[in-house]
């Protein structure tokens, strides 16, 4: 593709199980066109221009995939003549790196090494062909490829975000349990939070919870600190990075907005207190040393409502199942005169209603990575 020149892309956002609906629905807002919702991933369509916009302001994706094509993969003859077919020259220079990774569900050609072989030889011939040259030097910038193999279908992807989209940039070292960024704005959204309530996280670890509540509260786009594989493409314009990010500048909000986090490890709450200066936020969360087991709303904060966003430890990694037990019926009768506040709590533990001592208004299937979790919502 030759720099300025425009045409439509198709994009697919990977996203953890039980985010489609807001990750589609962050799209939406972004005035992406042709949104569509699957298991796993939203799939839109857009410019160059898209590629900028969604990378710099998604919270709830993972990543942004450039879609190159689609073929039957029942062989590997099929997978190879159908990648031939594929476009790859108006995306790939001919001194660009393409190296290849994928995945296969459900299908005939399972061996991953092998796909990985087939799909770098006919990407080979096609550039080869389509750069009328007999050389590929792979010596300039990278266009890692993708591929997904699910019932015999092969989708061609290159990857224009680099490090997934959670890596927003603040949290280079986190707690022994780290909560996905995108999960902890996840559950931000979920709990309608418009920078209006105060906001507690009893269990804060590296401070994800509220360093994303601030994000949304002022409407600062999370990528805006980071930087992405596809600004160092050839053919995109540079100024689309620059555009994008003075445009989620100029929508970012002031104000006052009240946030606390604690965690009873010092330590957590000395990175809680790092991560949030890196993520230029710090001015409004207050982090503080406490024990969960303690918590009372009028030690913290003298109001009549609020918000709990947590995530406590699940007795899966950090401790044992009866210590999580414990901790759930012991924070559960902490808080149990807290009815006038809202409260959403993450947790793969299946007793954990019973335990802390309360049945949740609705419940919500989601994934701390390849954990399996429900977000217990109480109003």
């Amino acid at each position: 593709m030759k720099a300025g020149e425009s045409m439509e892309l198709s994009f697919c956002v990977p996203c953890l199980f039980g985010l489609e609906g807001l990750c589609a629905d962050e799209l939406k807002r972004l005035k992406h066109e042709n949104v569509k919702a699957e298991n796993g991933r939203v799939m839109f369509t857009g410019v160059e221009s898209d590629i900028a916009k969604a990378n710099i302001n998604l919270r709830t994706g993972e990543r942004v995939l450039l879609v190159v094509g689609e073929t039957k993969a029942y062989s590997f003859d099929e997978l190879f003549e159908g990648v031939r077919a594929m476009p790859w020259e108006k995306y790939i220079p001919v001194d660009g790196a393409f190296p290849v990774k994928g995945h296969s569900l459900g299908s005939k050609l399972h061996s991953i090494p092998d796909c990985q072989k087939i799909i770098k030889k006919a990407t080979v011939e096609r550039l080869k062909a389509g750069h009328k040259t007999d050389q590929l030097t792979e010596t300039a910038e990278k266009y890692q490829i993708q591929f997904a193999i699910m019932n015999d279908i092969a989708v061609l992807y290159i990857d224009t975000s680099g490090a997934g989209l959670h890596k927003r940039g603040y949290r280079p070292v986190g707690v022994a349990a780290p909560l996905r960024e995108t999960l902890a704005a996840a559950i931000v959204k979920l709990s309608r939070y418009r920078g209006r309530e105060y906001v507690c996280d009893p269990f804060c670890g590296s401070g994800t919870i509220p360093i994303e509540a601030v994000l949304a509260a002022i409407n600062r786009a999370p990528g805006l600190n980071r930087d992405f594989a596809a600004e160092q493409w050839q053919w995109l314009d540079k100024c689309i990075w620059v555009d994008a990010k003075d445009e989620a500048k100029s929508r970012e909000y002031k104000g006052e907005y009240e946030i606390w986090g604690g965690d009873i490890d010092p330590k957590c709450i000395d990175i809680s207190k790092e991560n949030a200066k890196r993520a230029g936020v710090s001015e409004y969360i207050r982090f503080e040393t406490a024990d969960a087991t303690k918590f009372d709303r009028e030690t913290k904060k003298e109001t009549k409502s609020g918000i709990i966003m947590t995530n406590p430890p699940y007795g899966e990694r950090v401790m044992q199942q009866s210590e999580a037990e414990d901790l759930y019926r012991n924070f559960g009768a902490a808080i149990r005169k807290l009815n006038d506040w809202k409260m959403y709590i993450l947790s793969s533990h299946t007793e954990f209603e019973r335990t802390f001592g309360k049945t949740a208004v609705k419940k919500r299937k989601l994934y701390n990575g390849m954990i399996k979790c429900d977000l217990f919502m109480y109003y």
